[in-house]
């Protein structure tokens, strides 16, 4: 399984996985069906490990690719811009792209194929942060992914009308996602954000509903100034930095909500 780890991973195995010529470190946590867990920018940070550990402590088994920045290291402001730079550029998370699935989800779709041999169970589910967003919306091609979770899904950057309403995926890939939605009566794919982010547009949720209908879960969390529970205008991730974890808070609301969707689609009985 690989070399255990220590400090903000401790409790982890290091691991690697290849495909297509691309060798990654990935990170493990917990037994049972896997859950794909691709952290936001800059990284796999203390917060995102957190909540790794959460997925495994219901009994699944958290997989962490690191797809950049230093696993474990705590985000600064200059830390998050030395990630952010070369991942805008990068062709393969298509940053800007409308209509264009991020070629890094080839690799992931390969990683959850192979995550699922190795932990067994129904399927496996899929958790994009940021950045990766919608990486876990891509990745539903594939039916081994029953329990996708997009938390502040951000690409592609919107910097225009046409990139506010983008979902990020291709036109092929689209009509796939949304046939298995007809199809399949229990799927459902979350969505988690922000009302004031404004790198997740309230229209790209309209957009999703209006794509996959009813399948679509839309968690819209109140960050308007002035809201009853203190979420800053800059509040951007559910479900780590700024996560409040307490019982009652509507961002624990949430954690539950996709920890619940995980119990039900990957731990059946």
């Amino acid at each position: 399984m690989g070399a255990e780890l220590t400090g903000a991973l401790s409790g982890f195995a290091s691991t690697t996985f290849s495909h297509g010529g691309t060798t990654r470190d990935v990170y493990r946590i917990g037994d049972g069906p896997a859950v794909i867990v691709i952290a936001e920018l800059p990284g796999i940070t203390p917060k995102v490990a957190d909540f790794a550990r959460k997925v495994a402590a219901i009994g699944c088994t958290a997989v962490l690719p690191r797809l950049f920045g230093t696993a474990g290291r705590a985000p600064t402001g200059a830390y998050t811009m030395t990630s952010f730079l070369p991942a805008c550029v990068s062709r393969e998370f298509a940053a800007f792209a409308t209509r264009r699935t991020s070629p890094v989800t080839s690799w992931l779709r390969a990683l959850a194929a192979q995550a699922h041999l190795d932990c067994g169970g129904p399927g496996v589910g899929a958790v994009g942060m940021c950045f990766t967003g919608g990486f876990a919306l891509a990745m539903m091609v594939d039916e081994v992914v029953l329990a996708p979770v997009l938390s502040q899904p951000s690409l592609p950057l919107p910097v225009n009308a046409a990139r506010r309403r983008s979902v990020g995926l291709s036109d092929a890939d689209l009509a796939r996602v949304k046939q298995r939605c007809a199809d399949e009566e229990d799927l459902c794919v979350l969505g988690l954000r922000f009302t004031g982010d404004r790198f997740v547009p309230a229209e790209r949720f309209a957009r999703l509903r209006q794509e996959l209908g009813d399948s679509f879960i839309g968690v819209e969390l109140d960050s308007s100034p002035g809201n009853p529970h203190g979420h800053p205008r800059a509040a951007h991730s559910v479900l780590t930095e700024h996560l409040d974890d307490r019982e009652g808070t509507p961002t624990r609301a949430a954690l539950d909500q996709v920890l619940d969707l995980f119990r039900s689609r990957l731990l059946p009985g």
